[in-house]
């Protein structure tokens, strides 16, 4: 058994978000005391990671409530949690794509700075020829460059 600070601790984040998500509605299977004080027990610990997970997904507190109250429901909503986790992931593989278009972006700006730096100007990176470009960089140097 935990207290909030407890499991928060355990989670990485302030007691007030466990506060905040039973407010929401949440936590619907966190039980309490007689005297009203939530208990955590160390099945409510996977409870949490998941609802962690779908948030770093970017998923609603709606859509996140859902779930547990599609999963407190049993097997007949199976197929809805399907549904909804495999819209989760199309959000998240379109994120992860993005996320990688930017770090391209970033790791050549590093690259072009760089150049810059020990070249003493940004000039001389602009005025280079396509064929001094390394190669990972070359679509982003077209694009940003070039463009």
């Amino acid at each position: 058994m935990y207290t909030v600070g407890e499991m928060a601790k355990k989670l990485g984040v302030a007691p007030s978000t466990l506060r905040y998500y039973d407010k929401e509605g949440l936590l619907p299977f966190v039980e309490r005391s007689n005297g009203g004080t939530r208990i955590f027990k160390d099945e409510d610990y996977e409870w949490l990671q998941v609802i962690s997970c779908l948030k770093k997904t970017g998923m609603s507190l709606k859509d996140i409530r859902d779930f547990i109250y599609m999963t407190m429901k049993g097997d007949e909503t199976i197929e809805d949690r399907l549904n909804l986790f495999n819209k989760q992931r199309e959000i998240v593989e379109k994120q992860i794509s993005e996320l990688k278009d930017t770090l391209e972006t970033v790791r050549f700006k590093c690259w072009y700075y760089e150049k810059a730096k020990k070249d003493g100007t940004t000039e001389a990176v602009k005025n280079l020829d396509s064929s001094d470009v390394p190669a990972e960089f070359k679509e982003v140097w077209h694009r940003l460059v070039k463009g």
